[in-house]
């Protein structure tokens, strides 16, 4: 930053986070975004788009763009031949599309409920990744016909996805459902399940609710679909089987904003909590 930008001052950096790293929730991502965003700021090569009376702003296009050229380097430096998606996500926010390299913003998508669950199980991308290339190199012609069917599902996902703000009704949720069994099974079979992502499904699905591994898999996460008319009894009854598991569950939204500054009165007591102890 300092070569291609300005010096940047003498700084403390002390970050706090929800996110459980190693799990593929992106929290290496999101690290290096907040980083990116606040050195920048730092050193004036991007405004602090904050005024007076503002609890959060954002920046301009063009300052997300060089916020999110920086979160990338520092994600080549963790992951080595990072996609880019993460950091992404973490800079603009709401739901992106990845394919063969080209990452394409989804103007239009709804806020999903979901339980986000931590199997609590390390993985390592690299090692995952590894283990897929070399199944499609000893079967191609099993494992290139999966592909292109996960390939189909997040097409058609993407098509309930961007129809559902217009036409909010309940019907689309069954085939959001069922995309998400399919694409679990599909994961399965080129190799990034795991036993404990087995039992998270086989958990939710006691509660009639539908689950799939998030990130690489191999353990970390898996997401679990709620639809709006989800009892809030079954959720409860299902976060306690899965807490029963050992695993950690939280319940939350899809579809938020990017990196945001926040004033200092905006922020919750556990992070001035922790700003104070500094």
């Amino acid at each position: 930053v300092c070569l291609c930008c300005r010096d940047v001052p003498s700084v403390d950096i002390l970050v706090w986070s929800e996110l459980p790293t190693g799990a593929g929730l992106g929290s290496s991502a999101a690290y290096a975004v907040c980083l990116a965003a606040a050195l920048l700021t730092a050193c004036g090569a991007i405004s602090c788009p904050l005024k007076d009376g503002e609890s959060t702003a954002r920046w301009t296009e063009e300052e997300l763009t060089l916020i999110n050229s920086w979160a990338f380097q520092g994600e080549r430096v963790i992951h080595g031949n990072p996609s880019g998606v993460d950091n992404a996500v973490g800079t603009w926010g709401g739901a992106l599309r990845y394919q063969s390299g080209k990452i394409t913003p989804l103007k239009r998508v709804p806020t999903l409920r979901i339980l986000l669950t931590n199997t609590k199980v390390p993985r390592s991308t690299k090692v995952l990744v590894a283990g897929v290339k070399e199944k499609i190199l000893k079967f191609p012609a099993i494992m290139n016909p999966v592909l292109d069917s996960i390939d189909a599902i997040s097409q058609e996902c993407q098509s309930v996805l961007e129809a559902m703000p217009a036409n909010p009704s309940p019907e689309y949720y069954p085939v959001l459902e069922e995309l998400f069994d399919i694409n679990q099974h599909h994961l399965n079979v080129i190799g990034v399940g795991h036993p404990s992502l087995d039992r998270l499904c086989r958990v939710t699905a006691s509660h009639g609710l539908h689950s799939k591994l998030t990130g690489a898999g191999g353990g970390g996460c898996g997401i679990t679909l709620l639809r709006p008319d989800t009892s809030p009894l079954a959720v409860e009854a299902a976060k306690q089987d899965l807490c029963a598991c050992g695993f950690e569950c939280w319940e939350t939204n899809i579809g938020a904003p990017g990196v945001t500054l926040h004033s200092s009165s905006s922020l919750n007591t556990e992070v001035l909590h922790a700003l104070s102890q500094s």
